[in-house]
C-alpha cells in the first residue's frame, strides 16, 4: 500500500509495493487515460509525471512514488485546456489516438523543463515516445506551438 497525491488528491493506493504505477492506477485508482502499450519502457504510451518529470509508469512501481506527486493525462488540468492539451486540438494531431496521452504528457514535461525549446530539443525529449500513426510533424508543431503558451 503507497499513499501518494495522485492528481492533486491525497490517495491511498492498496497495492502491492512492486506493482507498476501504470496498473495502479487504471486498476485500482480507475483512470484509463494511461495507456499499457509494450511494458518494457519502450514506447511512452503510459507516461504520467511523478513531481512533475515524465517517467514510464510501466517501469515505475507503486513504492517508488509513495510520498509523491503523480499526475496522469486526467490530472493535467481540470477542464482540458493544458496549453499542449490545446495545441493538440488546434492542429489536429491525433490520429488513432492511442499514444497521444503519453505524448501530451512527455510534451508538457519538457515545456515545464524548458519553456521555449527547440525543435531539436523538442525531437530529442519526444524521441522515446513512439506514434504507430507516424504524427511526427504533427506532434512537433503542436509542441512549438504549445511553447508560446506556457
Amino acid at each position: 500500500m503507497a499513499t501518494l497525491k495522485l492528481n492533486g488528491e491525497e490517495r491511498r493506493i492498496d497495492g502491492p509495493d512492486d506493482m507498476s504505477l501504470l496498473w495502479a492506477v487504471r486498476d485500482l485508482a480507475g483512470l484509463t487515460g494511461t495507456k499499457y502499450g509494450c511494458g518494457a519502457g519502450l514506447c511512452g504510451a503510459c507516461t504520467v509525471h511523478v513531481d512533475g518529470v515524465a517517467v514510464r509508469s510501466c517501469l515505475t512501481t507503486l513504492s517508488e512514488v509513495a510520498g509523491k506527486e503523480v499526475t496522469t493525462i486526467e490530472g493535467l488540468s481540470e477542464t482540458g485546456d493544458h496549453p499542449v492539451q490545446a495545441a493538440w486540438r488546434e492542429l489536429n494531431v491525433p490520429q488513432c489516438g492511442f499514444c497521444q496521452a503519453g505524448q501530451i504528457m512527455q510534451a508538457a514535461s519538457l515545456l515545464a523543463a524548458t519553456p521555449n525549446p527547440t525543435d531539436q530539443e523538442i525531437l530529442e525529449e519526444m524521441e522515446g515516445n513512439i506514434c504507430r500513426c507516424g504524427c511526427y510533424e504533427r506532434i512537433v508543431a503542436a509542441v512549438r506551438h504549445a511553447s508560446t503558451g506556457i
